[in-house]
């Protein structure tokens, strides 16, 4: 035996109870080059891990089998759908729906997979995710008729999960808002707001009774018959907003069901669409937006400001990373006159789940100082957002907002 295998045998002798184990995670995390000195050579299922891993980040077990060409450290998925599609199927099959998303991301980083979805077979084969809508919208232009069908009901899933998860937190932040907005100091006992009743009443504490003397109620009435508040969604829809631009279109939808309020969607690059009459199917919103391009955020406002009817009711977000190209000064003019107006505005760098966004910090700390907040804002985050947006009181920005 040589040195090199007397000192591998040696290393794996020493290894102890559930080394095993290790040995087996770092070949699959190294890829059995040569070079990982584990010593270790997978089997079965984890055979069958390897060649996916090798397939889409190169490493050991190079060959025809898995889609590698040659044995170097090169990977690849070959040039044919058929071929692409059995790989996502087995990942599918070896790997948890969360790790699934992450390599099907690289896959298309990576590899160019985003020209493969052009092909229902793949379509059929993906994790759907956010991620996943976000490159078929952007691919959706030029999609084959047989292609479109499947890549709607890709989206459609997507979009009917996020509804069925932040559809009743939004209805029941934003109702309850435009309800103690109409706050009255003659509730009725239905309506009294016991929490402010009983701080504004503190000094009427009676100790010898443990109690408080409620002799100011308040409440709030119910919100009047009709639109109550304006929001207005302004939505870039610049590709690095993709995963914004698919939770604005749900969101959108979401809000456009409350009779209460009066919605509207607009997105924009270096053109403005309004996509309000489409909000009652997200879907439909989501394939009438074109991701990628320029950005004209001063134009998009100067939309929604030719929009606005009741400045002291309305709410405009603006989500965007705010790398403007239209026109600096103009684009903050604007936001200091809606807010001098009345209206109430806010601008979100993300509306996703995903880490710190890239934005301009420069627009950002300009927009703060106008007392427009700029901050990152989680989908679970927003029905507060707009709850507080619609109250006029203090937004739950997090601890570091852009502009600090």
């Amino acid at each position: 035996m040589s040195g090199v295998d007397e000192g591998t045998a040696g290393a794996a002798a020493a290894v102890p109870v559930g080394g095993e184990e290790r040995l087996r995670r770092w070949r699959l995390a190294l890829g059995g080059d040569g070079a990982d000195g584990t010593g270790h050579e997978p089997a079965g299922r984890d055979a069958a891990m390897d060649r996916a891993l090798s397939a889409l980040y190169g490493g050991g077990g190079a060959g025809p089998d898995n889609g590698v060409e040659g044995g170097g450290r090169e990977g690849g998925l070959g040039g044919s759908a058929p071929r692409a599609a059995r790989w996502l199927g087995d990942i599918r099959t070896y790997f948890p729906s969360s790790v699934v998303q992450v390599m099907q991301r690289d896959a298309i980083d990576r590899l160019g997979l985003s020209a493969l979805l052009l092909e229902p077979e793949m379509l059929e084969a993906v994790e759907a995710d956010v991620h996943l809508v976000g490159t078929l919208l952007s691919l959706h232009r030029a999609m084959p008729e047989t292609t479109r069908t499947t890549a709607r009901a890709v989206v459609r899933t997507v979009a009917g999960r996020l509804e069925r998860r932040l559809a009743a937190r939004t209805r029941s932040a934003v109702t309850g808002a435009l309800d103690r907005s109409a706050r009255t100091s003659r509730p009725r006992h239905r309506d009294i707001d016991w929490d402010r009743t009983v701080r504004a009443n503190l000094r009427n504490y009676l100790p010898e009774y443990r109690t408080v003397v409620p002799e100011r109620l308040v409440g709030h009435g119910r919100a009047a018959h009709g639109v109550t508040k304006d929001i207005v969604l302004c939505v870039d829809q610049s590709g690095s907003m993709a995963s914004s631009v698919v939770h604005a279109a749900v969101f959108g939808a979401v809000l456009a069901s409350l009779r209460s309020v009066s919605t509207r969607l607009v997105v924009f690059d270096t053109s403005v669409v309004d996509l309000t009459e489409q909000l009652d199917d997200p879907v439909d919103v989501l394939f009438g937006t074109r991701l990628g391009g320029g950005t004209d955020i001063n134009r998009a406002l100067a939309y929604c400001q030719s929009r606005i009817t009741r400045p002291a009711e309305t709410v405009v977000v603006l989500i965007s990373d705010l790398y403007e190209g239209g026109i600096r000064g103009e684009m903050l003019g604007r936001v200091a006159a809606m807010k001098k107006s009345g209206v109430q505005f806010v601008a979100l760098l993300a509306l996703s789940d995903e880490g710190a966004p890239a934005y301009d910090r420069e627009h950002a700390a300009a927009l703060a100082a106008l007392g427009a907040p700029a901050f990152a804002c989680t989908p679970d985050l927003f029905p507060e957002v707009m709850a507080a947006a619609l109250e006029k009181r203090p937004l739950p920005v997090p601890e570091e907002p852009a502009g600090r």
